[in-house]
């Protein structure tokens, strides 16, 4: 996976760019609304919740069968992307594939938010999953509110009411990670990749799984045999509690810590980086909250 250092932008920064951008944002659809195109449907989730009506949404990524490292542009995205007033991509890497069509497109009015960017987060050890990271999303929600208040001023008290309804919901998911960190401090987590890392950090939890291996799944390359003999082995050995795995990886590495887990008793919570079908970002972050306190208490 790529990684690169990023320069940190903070979300009052951002707004400020984004009322400065020349020209304004691009014309809206004919039907009044405002285009929005975003790498993946967690932040085309977030814009839509926040504009309702008044938006038209298309996220690149919807499928769990398509990976964002390997996607390639066709010509419907490209055309979307072309006509967007506003792009939400995640940044760090993950989707370069947006940078790339938005310079393909020559679309320069385009309003950009990139996630990794408003986090903060940087360097050559960024972990680029930032939807997990609620403090984040909460930075994200204001990025897309200002957005589209100033590609479509006449709706901004819409846009505005939404957002902090919006906050409110994610102030929430962090006061439910506060309250269940009490039971899961110091828990041995057991991880595939590290997607679901800012979620068991605030859950202090203590990810036992040596770095090399999550690196190589995330990477796509071979665990060194050491290094996938000693992951196994904390299974056996009872130092994992529970197993917080990337649904959408398959191998036969991951497959063997799977069923490592199985034989040994440990639970196993499934997370995802596409948003699963029929949920909204709230619901879900709800449900992988649960899901591990499920795991933990039993």
């Amino acid at each position: 996976m790529l990684r690169r250092p990023l320069a940190v932008l903070s979300a009052v920064a951002l707004v400020g760019a984004l009322a400065a951008c020349s020209g304004g944002a691009s014309a809206p659809e004919e039907d009044g609304t405002v285009r929005v195109v975003a790498s993946t449907n967690v932040y085309g989730d977030i814009a839509k919740t926040i504009g309702g009506s008044h938006v038209t949404v298309t996220s690149i990524i919807d499928d769990p069968d398509k990976d964002p490292h390997e996607y390639q542009a066709d010509a419907r995205t490209q055309l979307a992307i072309s006509k967007a007033a506003v792009v939400i991509e995640n940044g760090g890497g993950y989707d370069d594939f947006v940078g790339t069509m938005l310079t393909a497109s020559k679309n320069t009015k385009a309003l950009v938010i990139n996630a990794v960017q408003l986090s903060g987060f940087s360097g050559d050890d960024l972990n680029e999953h930032v939807w997990y990271d609620y403090p984040t999303m909460s930075k994200v929600v204001d990025a897309v509110a200002a957005s589209l208040h100033t590609a479509d001023p006449k709706n901004a008290l819409v846009y505005s009411k939404a957002a902090a309804k919006l906050q409110q919901q994610i102030t929430g998911l962090e006061s439910a990670e506060k309250e269940l960190a009490a039971t899961t401090a110091g828990v041995g987590a057991g991880i595939t990749e590290p997607v679901p890392d800012y979620v068991l950090q605030a859950l202090k939890m203590d990810i036992v799984t040596p770095t090399a291996f999550s690196k190589a799944i995330e990477d796509d390359t071979d665990v060194p045999p050491a290094v996938l003999q000693r992951t196994l082995a904390q299974y056996a050995d009872g130092e994992v509690k529970v197993l917080v795995y990337n649904v959408q990886t398959t191998g036969p590495q991951t497959e063997a810590v799977l069923a490592a887990a199985k034989k040994n008793g440990v639970p196993a919570v499934p997370v995802s980086e596409t948003m699963p079908s029929g949920l909204h970002y709230i619901t879900w972050q709800q449900g992988v909250l649960a899901s591990i306190a499920q795991a933990i208490t039993g």
